[in-house]
């Protein structure tokens, strides 16, 4: 009996971290883009937060002490994700955002690290972002945490 609970057991760990889980809900993008085309078209450290949702080191993105005045675009295809007016310094090392601009970024909801966490991504490329958390000031008290390798600023003219 304890060998069958442990297979059971074992099994639904394993299907917990599934492809179909991974991925989340299956969306057809505006911009699609083979891998060998994201490769070719952003830099290294763009690849691997934007396509394989990785983490860039803390503190370590340019974009976390920009000041300027402008919006915050995909890196991947270009589509305004954030204003730097909703922009703030939350003390993590990521530029933090207290709100999107409404319809450019989907959520899904990400349990790498053991519990569940709310993933956010371009809603026009898939492109992942960061994550977004409760802990944000007002009006929103949200807190988009999000890689500097995933955005590109476009200073106001």
């Amino acid at each position: 009996m304890k060998k069958i609970f442990l297979i059971a057991l074992v099994g639904m760990l394993f299907s917990c971290t599934s492809s179909a889980q991974k991925d989340g809900k299956k969306e057809n993008y505006k911009v699609t883009k083979t891998e060998s085309e994201w490769r070719k078209q952003l830099s290294a450290k763009a690849f691997n937060v934007l396509r394989e949702a990785g983490t860039e080191r803390s503190f370590s993105s340019p974009l976390n002490k920009n000041k300027a005045k402008g919006t915050y675009h995909c890196a991947g295809c270009n589509t305004a994700l954030f204003k730097s007016d909703t922009k703030f310094d939350s003390g993590t090392g990521w530029p933090s955002f207290y709100q999107e601009i409404k319809g450019n970024v989907n959520y899904s909801t990400d349990y790498k690290i053991g519990r569940a966490r709310t993933e956010e991504h371009c809603a026009t490329c898939g492109g992942h972002l960061g994550h977004v958390f409760d802990d944000g000031p007002q009006p929103t008290g949200k807190r988009h945490c999000i890689n500097g390798a995933a955005l590109k600023f476009v200073p106001k003219k």
